[in-house]
């Protein structure tokens, strides 16, 4: 079946469309298990670099720096190919997955590591101090008065964060992996049909970042509620 949309040279193969579906279906859940698992990494890699730089761990906070400019400043792209192509080369080869999940977090990990730190960094002095004069040990005073402060400040980030690492998933097809961009791109090659092609590649994204997108607002707006009253 074809659409003829009323605009001259604009139609849509709605057959064509309906037989690609199961091809996406395998695709998104490629990418959502690609960003879940890069997002649970990221976030336990900023947490424990962020308590590092918090508390300048001797002989660290250099490297940490240096790993966070480093990530930033490297394309993702760059640093799959060095995954991917670079380390089998010194006897490290690692699968397609193993590389697009390292890969994400080496790049997530950095902007959770900023986001956790701007949070710690938004907790008095004074209340530090407080703990430590009560008797907390510093396991304690980052559980109970650090963490929960720090968390509810850097949630905005934490989640921008999120929702860009789901995003970045896009670039792991370069390293043949079956994602939502590549199977979009094969089916353009092969079957010649962009726009439908296109079309629930646009969809299947929404599918999956509309849905984190609002829960992820409705969680800040728990926390800003519990913490504010509003």
């Amino acid at each position: 079946m074809v659409l003829h949309t009323g605009v001259e040279d604009l139609q849509l193969d709605f057959d064509f469309m309906k037989r690609s579906l199961p091809l996406y279906y395998e695709a998104m859940c490629l990418t959502l298990q690609l960003a879940g698992l890069s997002i649970v990494c990221s976030l336990f890699v900023g947490l424990i670099l962020s308590i590092a730089l918090h508390f300048k761990w001797k002989g660290i906070s250099l490297i940490i720096q240096a790993y966070i400019e480093l990530s930033r400043n490297t394309p993702l792209l760059v640093q799959l190919y060095f995954l991917y192509y670079g380390l089998p080369k010194i006897g490290l080869p690692l699968s397609e997955m193993s590389c697009a999940i390292i890969g994400l977090t080496f790049l997530g990990g950095s902007y959770m590591t900023e986001a956790f730190r701007s949070g710690f960094e938004s907790v008095g002095r004074i209340q530090l101090e407080s703990g430590l004069s009560i008797g907390l040990s510093r396991a304690q005073l980052i559980r109970h008065v650090i963490l929960p402060q720090a968390f509810s400040t850097s949630i905005p980030s934490l989640s921008a964060n999120a929702i860009f690492l789901l995003k970045e998933t896009s670039i792991v097809g370069a390293i043949s992996l079956m994602d939502l961009m590549n199977v979009a791109k094969d089916l353009i090659g092969m079957e010649y049909k962009s726009t439908e092609a296109l079309l629930l590649l646009v969809l299947a994204y929404l599918i999956l970042l509309l849905p984190l997108s609002m829960g992820l607002t409705w969680l800040e707006r728990r926390i800003r509620f519990a913490e504010f009253g509003r």
